[in-house]
This record gives C-alpha cells, sequence and structure tokens, in this order.
C-alpha cells in the first residue's frame, strides 16, 4: 500500500498538460492575473512558466504583479520571465497621432488607458497595495524562454497567449519551427460581430486590444503553422463577468488563491482571459464555434489592427491558418467551475 500511494502523485504529474502563460496585467487580481491562477490551480495543468509582455499595463510592473500573485498564492516556484515592452512596430506616438484623423480608441492599455495619459513610464512601478515580492524573474527573456521549453518538450505544449502577441512572434523570429513544434496555442483575441451595446464594441466591432496593440505580431503569429488554434473572441467574452456575488462566494473560502480574489479585485469587468484559460481546460464550456480564416489588418489606415475573416468560399488565395474562434458559451458550468479551481488548495508540482 505504501508504494501505490507514493507513487500516485508521480503518475498524476505525468497525466497533466504542459502549458505555458504568456499574459499581461494591471491590476492585482484583474483578468490576467486570475487567467494565469486558473491555469496554475487546475489538477490537469502543469504550467511551466510565465511570459510577460506589456500590454493592459507595462511589462515591468506586471511582472512584479505577477510575482507578488505567486508568492501570495504559493505557486512561487513557477518560473517568470520578463517579455517584451513595446510592440513590433506601432508606436504610442504614431497612434495618438492617428487618433486625430480616425478617433482615438476607448482603451489605450499602458498608454494611457480611458484617458490617453499613461499613469507612469515603461519602467516605473508605482507601490504595489499587494506588497512588493521578494520572487525575481529568471535571468532570462521570454522569447528564449519560450523556444527553450518547446524544444525540450516537442509535440507536447500549448502556448496560452492571453495579451499582445510579441512575445510569440519574438519566439517564432527565434526559431521558425516554434509554431509546428507546439501541440497548439490559445489566444485571447479578436473580435467577429459581439452583440452588445457595449460602445467599444458597438461602434467598432472589429477591434480587440490584443490584437489591436501589436497588429504585426498577431499578423505573424497567426501566419505561423501551428497544429491548432482557438481563438476566445471579444463575442464570447462580453457573456460574463466578474461580479460581486462571485467574489463574494470567494470570500467565503479559506483558499490562498480565493483569498487573493476577493481581497484585491477591484474591477468588476468581462471575464477575458478567464474565458481562454478554462476553455483550454475543458473545452466543453464552449458552446458554440466558428471555423474561420483569420488575419490582423497591418494597412496602417483606420482599421489597423482590426479583425479579418472569411470563410473557406471567399477567403484571399495566400496561406491563412483555420481558426477555431468560440461565439458562446454554458456560463453556470463556467462559473462552477471557475469558483472550483479558486477555491481549492494549489496541486502539488
Amino acid at each position: 500500500m505504501l508504494c501505490v500511494v507514493v507513487l500516485l502523485p508521480a503518475a498524476a504529474l505525468a497525466q497533466r498538460r504542459l502549458v505555458i502563460v504568456d499574459e499581461d496585467a494591471l491590476e492585482p487580481a484583474d483578468s490576467g492575473e486570475i487567467a494565469m491562477l486558473a491555469l496554475l490551480q487546475s489538477p490537469g495543468a502543469q504550467v511551466l512558466g510565465i511570459t510577460i509582455v506589456t500590454g493592459d499595463g507595462w511589462r515591468d510592473e506586471a511582472v512584479q504583479r505577477t510575482l507578488r500573485m505567486l508568492e501570495l498564492t504559493h505557486h512561487a516556484d513557477v518560473p517568470l520571465a520578463a517579455g517584451a515592452v513595446f510592440p513590433l512596430v506601432r508606436t504610442q506616438d504614431e497612434t495618438m497621432l492617428a487618433a486625430q484623423s480616425y478617433g482615438r480608441p476607448v482603451w489605450l492599455g499602458a498608454w494611457g488607458g480611458t484617458t490617453g495619459k499613461p499613469d507612469h513610464g515603461p519602467s516605473d512601478v508605482p507601490p504595489l497595495p499587494e506588497g512588493t515580492p521578494a520572487l525575481k524573474p529568471i535571468d532570462e527573456d521570454a522569447a528564449h524562454f519560450l523556444v527553450r521549453q518547446v524544444r525540450a518538450h516537442p509535440g507536447d505544449i500549448t502556448i496560452y497567449a492571453a495579451g499582445p502577441l510579441t512575445n510569440i512572434a519574438l519566439a517564432i523570429a527565434i526559431e521558425p519551427r516554434f509554431a509546428e513544434m507546439t501541440k497548439g496555442i490559445v489566444i485571447m483575441g479578436s473580435s467577429l460581430n459581439p452583440q452588445t451595446d457595449d460602445p467599444e464594441f458597438a461602434n467598432s466591432p472589429r477591434s480587440e486590444f490584443n490584437f489591436w496593440f501589436d497588429p504585426e505580431a498577431a499578423h505573424n503569429v497567426l501566419r505561423a503553422r501551428w497544429p491548432r488554434i482557438d481563438v476566445t473572441t471579444v463575442d464570447v467574452s462580453l457573456k460574463t463577468k466578474l461580479t460581486d456575488d462571485l467574489v463574494a462566494e470567494l470570500s467565503r473560502s479559506s483558499a490562498s488563491a480565493a483569498q487573493y480574489v476577493a481581497k484585491y479585485s477591484k474591477s468588476r469587468d468581462y471575464q477575458w482571459d478567464e474565458i481562454a484559460a478554462l476553455a483550454w481546460l475543458d473545452p466543453s464550456l464552449i458552446t458554440k464555434t466558428r471555423d474561420v480564416y483569420m488575419d490582423v489588418d497591418v494597412s496602417h489606415g483606420a482599421s489597423y489592427g482590426h479583425t479579418l475573416t472569411w470563410d473557406e468560399a471567399h477567403r484571399p488565395s495566400r496561406d491563412l491558418p483555420l481558426v477555431h474562434a468560440q461565439l458562446d458559451l454554458d456560463v453556470s458550468r463556467f462559473r462552477k467551475l471557475f469558483v472550483e479551481l479558486m477555491t481549492r488548495g494549489a496541486p502539488a508540482r
């Protein structure tokens, strides 16, 4: 009996699906931080590492926030690599100049949120309400970490990318076979035809922040030869929010993950990244998908960064990926799994 007890954890570890998490973050316990935590909490996933990119917030601040999240939730053994500070081509100055002709986007992320005025510069880290981490990032940049891990586990790693795709594009530039050496990629990005009166999407239904912030990166990533591409669209992201009721339910748990979310979450926004994470853990949560050929507008005009899609009959002759675009989900089952993950103890590694 003793032998069986000792061997079971090792067998369970061997069955875990391998994933590398590429994320951005703006606040403690925001959508990005909570999605990372959901994957870390899952007994069926083995997070090989986290890579951070500028997006909703600057990279350096997001690095510190994520390191502190790992400490507070007992996941301090997971390596974190800092990635890109700026997009491949798009600049803040160019974006503000274009806004004079085409209008300013509702959300500018690190470049100024909803106001157009950044809170601080890219290398500044303000005092964190959750505390300053003692943990440090590893001494390796995100792109090289991604390449090294995929080379070490060919065909076994899923890339979960829920921020701008700069880090992933840089990994592909370093290793042209990077995409085909993975098991596939899960992307929080794109927008097809969201049914909403939210002005950010009602007025510009093909615009989504992650693709918009670094269009060339998204274009390059989508063109790579992935075994599979699953995309969590704005359309499905608008189906559920982090509500006061959900946070109250988590506050009644003593689990460190639940307490982190209950104590530090301020926004009651859509659960963008959590949907992407939980749908990878349990694909049956998604109740409606559409297979489309997808690209990103890189023309630097009024629709720069917008999602482009075609069906089989109308797609361009150039090589384009077939993307599994998520459009709807079972909200009650999603919330049930979300609470289960946040209220369990950290899995053994």
